[in-house]
C-alpha cells in the first residue's frame, strides 16, 4: 500500500525524533548524532529538549567541553524509551498492514497534531482556583518547580482538569522574558531560576537562550543581541525567566 508523500513525511517526522536517541547512543555526541540523522546541531538539541521535557526523567545527559560540541549519552530512562521505540516500530509495521485504507492514516494524522510552541513542559495539576471568568491552574513540574496557567473556566471543564491531571504546558519562546540581575519580577507572573545551557545568536534578529531548569527540563527564550551582550550572558550563568500565566497553554491527551 502506497501512502501520499505528505502523509508519509508527517508520520515519519515524530518517530525520527525518538530515533535520534539511537544515534546518540551510537555516536556519543550530539554533533555526530545530528550528522548521522541528517539534521542540524540546533535541530537535534531542539528535539532532545522536547523529549527530555515530556519524559518523566531526562533521556539524554550532556557533558560539556568535549570535542565536537561535547559528549552525550542516554540515561537509563533514555535506554528504556529507545527499547520501547524499537518495539513500537515492529507494531507500526503490523498496523500499516492492517489499515483498511490511506484514509485511516489521514484521520490519525489530523488527530496527532504538532505545535509550533518551542517550550513543552509536562506537569501535574496541583492547584485550581477560580478568578472571575478564569481559572488559575497550578502545575507541578517536578523538583519543587511550579508554574501557573490562566485559562477560561470553560477550558478547564473541556479539558476535564482536576487535581492530579497530567498536562503539557505549551509556551512560545518569544513569550519568555529574561530578567536582568537588578530587575524586579512582575507581580503575578511565573518566574523561574535557570542556568544558561547555550546561547545562539543570529546576525539579524533576536538570539536564543537555552535554559536548564532545576528539575532537568529545558526552557527556551528569545532576547535581543544587544541585551545579551550588555548583560554578558554566557553558558553556566544563572538567570531568571519570566512569563505571564495567560501565555501558558495547556494540553491533555485526547
Amino acid at each position: 500500500m502506497s501512502l501520499p508523500t505528505p502523509l508519509t513525511q508527517h508520520i515519519a517526522r515524530r518517530p525520527q525524533r525518538i530515533a535520534l536517541l539511537q544515534h546518540v547512543a551510537e555516536q556519543g555526541s550530539i554533533t555526530r548524532a545530528a550528522k548521522a540523522a541528517g539534521i542540524s546541531y540546533k535541530a537535534a538539541w531542539d528535539a532532545i529538549d522536547e523529549l527530555n521535557n515530556l519524559a518523566s526523567r531526562p533521556l539524554v545527559e550532556r557533558s560539556t567541553g568535549g570535542r565536537g560540541g561535547g559528549g552525550a549519552r542516554l540515561s537509563q530512562e533514555g535506554e528504556r524509551v529507545l527499547r520501547m521505540y524499537q518495539r513500537l516500530q515492529a507494531l507500526q509495521a503490523q498496523f500499516l498492514e492492517a489499515a483498511d485504507a490511506s484514509s485511516d492514516l489521514d484521520l490519525l494524522g489530523r488527530l496527532m497534531l504538532r505545535t509550533s510552541a518551542r517550550n513543552q513542559l509536562q506537569g501535574q495539576v496541583s492547584g485550581l482556583r477560580r478568578e472571575g471568568r478564569h481559572d488559575r491552574v497550578t502545575l507541578a513540574l517536578g523538583g519543587g518547580l511550579e508554574i501557573d496557567a490562566l485559562i477560561t473556566h470553560d477550558s478547564t471543564e473541556r479539558l476535564e482538569l482536576t487535581l492530579g491531571t497530567m498536562t503539557v504546558a505549551l509556551l512560545k519562546a518569544g513569550w519568555v522574558r529574561l530578567l536582568a540581575i537588578d530587575e524586579v519580577a512582575q507581580a503575578g507572573s511565573n518566574c523561574l531560576h535557570a542556568t544558561v545551557e547555550d546561547v545562539l545568536t543570529e546576525a539579524d534578529g533576536p538570539g536564543e537562550v537555552r535554559l536548564a531548569l532545576g528539575n532537568g527540563q529545558t526552557l527556551c527564550a528569545l532576547a535581543e543581541a544587544d541585551w545579551l551582550a550588555a548583560q554578558q550572558i554566557e553558558t553556566g550563568q544563572t538567570l531568571r525567566a519570566q512569563f505571564h500565566p495567560s501565555y501558558v497553554l495547556l494540553g491533555v491527551p485526547a
